[in-house]
């Protein structure tokens, strides 16, 4: 393990319950909350029969959850990287009373996971209801690699929504692309989720939901997947809303160290050299020759996950979407530049100093850093960003501050503008330079407004850190606006100040910040050099 790894490792270990809701997870890796010696039994009153079987759950501290309920069949044996198959269902009850597995994934909180029957939802609703309440769907974040949903719980009983917690394969078995699998291959955890999408056009009015009025919403990998399915053909009728929170992170100019290409900006791989990763991959684990298909599909799933690692190298296969030509016909960033995107309403925004890069901490990294990530133009970012007019640590800083302007301020403000020309947008961009810090975080360092910074206070962790006034009436404000837009498409409610919807003679954006004192503004642009930035962003009109 690197000393990288290792620092990480640790802080992960010190904030575990802040890092469980950055990621959606609820305990360890191997699949959220540790499974007691026998599940609970199911409350009197919850059975509900699906399209697939009867299910039973649970009522408790105000609410009624059905968790691990399956929405498609097993992708196990001959359906590994294979389309999303309905279950073929059961007729005896399901007690839903205990959450499934995670989808594959590598160690990262706890023990990894292998299991491949993961295709599982989590439902959670008010205790009682007496009118079709307003739905909302997450895909969570974790680079497509990691992590599973949230429990919902605290949007539900401050809301009035119902929460549903979706479970997608993720990594290489989420995007494998390989031409034994066919020509539009890969992209199977996208399709995961609109097969979730379906399973709730079906089945969430018997739960007390409303088909018509469903959102979806996720953070980073979340928020990319919510501008995924905006694009997807495939995805027109599922949702009617989506919140896209820091759904751009990828490098601006493709020096990407952290995630293989996948964000709302980013030029994503053709199914040509998509197909090509996956010969490489195949090659890799030992299957040349003879029936590569059968082959790939029978290797076991931890020397899968070994051998695709974090995605960074040839022969990693493809860890994130994929123009398929029918899941994605184009990249995400490029349909919001043509107008060929879904008709939903949109909530998007990023946090004003998000970075998925490493840190440079000494005068003599932010240079070699800055030199790797924009080799074309380092002269002329040194100029912009002279260390001289940052505070100490000024290498942080200075480095944080490009990174995040580059990367996510600049590129959101331009989907904002792209997407405004075809659908409802209200953008947005969080700048909470004080929010409690997630594990990936170091804690002696002026993180600012980071990654996904909303998360602990959309899903807040039993045990969590103490939030000061400031913070408290933050959290009420965003938990007001994200269950309002669900509610209304509109996230203009009580509680929140006016937000307006973003529109080329009106660009407005909400600043987010602490106190009640979130404002409109329309200076991003010129404060973060976007001028500039906007030259190398794909997809121009």
């Amino acid at each position: 393990m690197t000393a990288r790894k290792r620092r990480f490792a640790v802080a992960a270990v010190a904030s575990l319950g802040a890092a469980m809701v950055a990621f959606g997870l609820q305990g360890p890796a191997d699949g959220a909350v540790r499974k007691p010696a026998a599940a609970p039994a199911c409350t009197d009153g919850t059975l509900v029969q699906t399209d697939r079987g009867p299910v039973c759950g649970t009522v408790a501290d105000g609410v009624r959850s059905w968790l691990g309920v399956p929405y498609a069949a097993p992708p196990v044996g001959k359906l590994r990287w294979q389309p999303t198959e309905p279950h073929p269902g059961w007729t005896t009850t399901l007690e839903a009373t205990q959450r499934g597995a995670s989808c594959p994934q590598p160690a990262f909180l706890g023990p990894p996971s292998e299991n491949e029957d993961c295709l599982r939802l989590n439902i959670v609703t008010p205790e009682k209801t007496d009118k079709p309440l307003p739905v909302m769907v997450e895909f969570h974040g974790g680079g497509f690699r990691l992590g599973g949903p949230s429990d919902g719980t605290h949007l539900v009983k401050s809301g009035g929504v119902i929460h549903v917690g979706v479970q997608y394969r993720l990594g290489i078995f989420g995007f494998m692309t390989h031409a034994a699998f066919g020509k539009n291959a890969g992209n199977y955890a996208l399709q995961d989720q609109q097969a979730s999408l379906r399973w709730v056009q079906s089945n969430i009015a018997k739960f007390g939901g409303d088909p018509k009025n469903v959102t979806i919403f996720g953070a980073s990998a979340g928020g990319s997947s919510v501008c995924a399915q905006t694009a997807s053909p495939t995805a027109r009728g599922l949702f009617h809303k989506g919140i896209a929170q820091s759904g751009e992170y990828n490098s601006l100019l493709g020096t990407d160290t952290t995630w293989q290409a996948q964000d709302c900006k980013a030029k994503l791989p053709t199914e040509a050299e998509a197909q090509a990763a996956g010969a490489r991959f195949a090659a890799a684990v030992g299957c040349t020759g003879g029936d590569v298909g059968a082959c790939l599909q029978a290797v076991p799933v931890k020397k899968l996950l070994d051998q695709a690692g974090d995605g960074m190298g040839a022969d990693k296969g493809t860890l994130g979407p994929v123009v398929d030509g029918k899941i994605l016909t184009m990249s995400p960033g490029e349909a919001f530049a043509t107008g060929k995107v879904n008709n939903v309403s949109l909530m998007h925004g990023v946090d004003r100093d998000e970075t998925q890069l490493r840190s440079a901490n000494t005068t003599a990294e932010y240079e070699a850093f800055v030199r790797q990530q924009y080799p074309k133009i380092a002269d002329q970012v040194f100029k912009l960003y002279p260390l001289e007019r940052f505070p100490a640590p000024s290498a942080f800083i200075a480095y944080r501050t490009i990174v995040a302007d580059s990367n996510s301020v600049c590129p959101a403000l331009l989907n904002d503008e792209r997407l405004a020309h075809k659908i409802k947008v209200f953008a947005y961009q969080t700048d909470n330079a004080d929010a409690p810090p997630l594990f990936f975080l170091d804690k002696t360092k002026p993180n600012g407004s980071y990654h996904i910074s909303e998360s602990p206070f959309l899903s807040p962790f039993p045990g969590g850190a103490e939030l000061t006034a400031n913070q408290k009436a933050f959290g009420e404000q965003l938990t007001s606006e994200w269950t309002g837009f669900a509610r209304t498409g509109d996230p203009t409610v009580e509680g929140t100040p006016f937000w307006p919807r973003f529109t080329r003679t009106a660009p407005d954006v909400m600043s987010l910040v602490p106190a009640g004192d979130s404002e409109l503004t329309r200076e991003i642009s010129r404060q973060h050099h976007c001028g500039f930035w906007n030259e190398y962003t794909p997809f121009e009109k």
